[in-house]
């Protein structure tokens, strides 16, 4: 019979900590730095003691592992709305039930936004799915080009015509990866900062936390986790930034922005050309997630579902978000154009401003 215990990250021994890590090393389905010992680690360090845990064992060794940020009567996963995979680390062939897990943590309910539609604990709570962008590069950078290019896309060819005009207006662009300048981690969260307000969208990072978490990822490695920044510089000036999440076999994309004066170049897109081409040799896939850009179309060769939803004991906080997504469903299933939208963006605004302030 398994047992579920409950610590924080960083009451965790060496070798619950390696034992999490093997569990991962076993999957290629859960290599995603978001899994890993150090996003946990890292996400406690930023949010504090609201940050657990859950270890189930049985046989006298870990058989699953997940973190999640702890509320007086919900949970939401560790790092959210920054994390962008979710699910339980778990050996495979285990089967766990996620009704234990919400019981362990002490809540009512465990939210969830970006679980794997294959994840074998979660599947069965579900309650919609969206597609995840993946681009292999398991056959290395010359026969992912080769692919795209048999497929029909002219991708490289407008890059190669936008880095040119790039260059005759702003001088040569120079690609750095792992870049240590603070300078440049700096101008990104600036630069992005300001496209939430020209935009109208929520600051994420005006809880505070979330600066945290960025800065301590990009100190360096940790536990399977480190916060990879890409620059691209025209000349002497910057004109885009990449902080991405790496770990294991898996580069997760995460945090991008650009230089608006050099927007009709695309240097974004430049940059994401030159980290695929780094990554050669070096790594075995790039997740860009589920955020349907144009762009990641135009990118990418793999789509993977991921799913939204929950688990929750009986009790008031079920219902409510059982009422919520019936709402939402019913409403999505009507034509009534973008109003058959309204109630799922609620219900997205409601999760956004749990999770930056830190509380379910």
């Amino acid at each position: 019979m398994p047992t579920f215990d409950v610590a924080r990250p960083s009451e965790l021994s060496r070798g619950d900590l390696d034992a999490w890590r093997a569990l991962q090393a076993a999957q290629p389905r859960l290599a995603s730095p978001f899994l890993s010992p150090g996003w946990a680690l890292a996400v406690e360090q930023a949010q504090g003691e609201g940050v657990k845990v859950v270890l189930v064992r049985e046989g006298g060794r870990l058989r699953a592992v997940m973190a999640a940020r702890v509320g007086r009567w919900t949970a939401l996963p560790a790092g959210a709305p920054l994390c962008d995979v979710q699910g339980l680390v778990a050996e495979l062939g285990f089967e766990v039930d996620p009704g234990r897990i919400v019981r362990a943590l002490g809540v009512r309910r465990l939210d969830f936004t970006q679980v794997p539609a294959v994840d074998p604990a979660f599947a069965a709570h579900i309650r919609g799915v969206q597609e995840s962008y993946v681009i292999d590069l398991s056959d290395g950078w010359e026969g992912w080009v080769a692919a795209r290019r048999a497929a029909g896309s002219g991708l490289f060819k407008d890059l190669g015509k936008k880095r040119r005009k790039l260059e005759r207006r702003f001088g040569p662009l120079r690609f750095t990866a792992l870049s240590q300048d603070p300078a440049a981690l700096a101008q990104l969260i600036a630069w992005k900062r300001l496209k939430f307000a020209r935009t109208r969208q929520t600051d994420l990072f005006a809880a505070g936390w979330p600066l945290v978490l960025l800065e301590a990822l990009f100190a360096g490695e940790r536990e399977g986790a480190q916060g990879g920044l890409f620059t691209l510089h025209a000349g002497e000036r910057l004109i885009a930034a990449h902080l991405a999440l790496l770990g294991g076999e898996v580069i997760n994309g995460w945090i991008n922005a650009h230089d608006d004066d050099a927007e009709d170049g695309s240097p974004g897109l430049l940059l994401f050309e030159d980290l695929l081409r780094w990554m050669d040799g070096r790594w075995r896939e790039l997740d860009i997630g589920p955020v349907d850009y144009g762009y990641k179309a135009r990118f990418t060769d793999v789509r993977r579902s991921v799913g939204h939803g929950f688990v929750g004991a009986p009790g008031p906080a079920t219902l409510v978000r059982a009422a919520e997504y019936g709402v939402r469903r019913a409403a999505e299933r009507l034509p009534l154009g973008r109003v058959s939208a309204w109630p799922g963006k609620a219900m997205r605004r409601l999760d956004l401003w749990r999770a930056l302030n830190a509380g379910a």
